[in-house]
């Protein structure tokens, strides 16, 4: 499945604007994001396990300070689109939890792409009565790139958590959905299951390498 390739290298990008706080629960989620990126854009640069490309190291960071921000069911389920309702509640389980592993490996294999970045952000345009938003974003790269990064976010009673990201303009769900309705109509659901299980475990044997070099 080639997506799983092209978006890998744009998922770093995704760490920086990610990580765990129980204050931030009581945010504001563009206040959320500009305190907690720079959180995680320091610990990339900084902790020299991540950039030796320790996979334990890199996996504890991934698992406490990005997945609890990130509500992989509704993912999973948009992605699937209309075949999720078809889905028993085991499969739907089941998909949830391959998507999320599969993420946690991509997370982790671009974790140590993140360099000399720097972040900037826009204003948010939202009332406070909102229960959905969407905060916009640009990573500015080291050669004076600017590239788009927006997040739409929900308020849960556990707090505001990502439900899509839209990278260089390209919402994250969709670009999924396309290739989960190709594996769907070729094996149905379980097909779909197999072919990220498959994935997956092919990920925990080789995991992603960290670049030879920084730019």
């Amino acid at each position: 499945m080639k997506f799983f390739k092209t978006l890998r290298a744009s998922f770093f990008l995704l760490l920086l604007f990610i990580a765990a706080s129980v204050s931030a629960q009581q945010e504001a989620p563009d206040v959320l994001v500009k305190r907690i990126s720079q959180e995680i854009l320091d610990l990339a640069k900084t902790d020299q396990q991540i950039q030796a490309g320790n996979q334990q190291r890199i996996m504890e960071v991934v698992q406490s300070k990005i997945i609890p921000y990130v509500d992989f069911q509704r993912m999973t389920a948009m992605a699937s689109g209309r075949f999720w309702r078809d889905a028993t509640p085991e499969q739907q389980s089941a998909l949830t939890n391959e998507f999320r592993t599969l993420l946690i490996h991509t997370y982790s294999g671009a974790i140590t792409q993140i360099r000399n970045h720097k972040l900037e952000f826009k204003p948010l345009r939202a009332d406070p009565t909102d229960t959905e938003v969407e905060v916009l974003t640009s990573v500015v790269q080291s050669r004076g790139e600017a590239m788009q990064l927006n997040y739409r976010l929900e308020k849960t009673s556990a707090g505001w958590k990502i439900y899509d990201v839209n990278i260089l303009g390209a919402w994250l769900v969709e670009t999924y959905k396309g290739s989960f309705a190709t594996e769907i109509s070729k094996g149905g659901i379980d097909g779909l299951i197999k072919t990220l299980a498959d994935r997956n475990r092919r990920l925990a044997v080789a995991p992603p390498k960290p670049p030879a070099g920084k730019s």
